[in-house]
């Protein structure tokens, strides 16, 4: 079993910036390809941002192209999700999501590409 457990939600004028974390259990999170995603209730999980295991390709949907970056700390067994310029439409809950393996043939933008998921945290963009 592996848990996600996120963090640095919370309340902030729009323009302003905030970084999610996402701290992972398991010997082996170096090996997860990590990603991000957002969902308001009664529409679908979005993508937001994926990184892999190496770092060295990383995915950041249009909409926050410029203003979302993913980064991770393998020694920490972390994932960040810095997020500057923030607009009120980026209001919603925020998800840490886990692929153990890495995503392999599976497409980075799908939830259903990932198998381990945190409880969310609540990002509100006040304008």
């Amino acid at each position: 079993q592996v848990q996600l457990v996120e963090s640095g939600g919370g309340l902030v004028q729009a323009g302003g910036s905030l970084r999610l974390s996402c701290a992972a259990s398991g010997r082996t999170f170096s090996s997860y390809a990590m990603g991000w995603f957002r969902q308001v209730p009664g529409k679908e999980r979005e993508f937001v941002a994926g990184i892999s295991w190496s770092a060295g390709n990383t995915l950041h949907a249009d909409s926050v192209k410029g203003r979302f970056t993913i980064s991770r700390d393998n020694a920490k067994n972390t994932v960040y999700l810095q997020m500057n310029s923030l607009k009120p439409e980026d209001t919603t809950v925020y998800y840490c999501a886990a692929a153990s393996g890495g995503w392999g043939n599976l497409p980075p933008t799908f939830p259903l590409s990932y198998n381990y998921w945190g409880q969310g945290t609540q990002v509100t963009v006040s304008s």
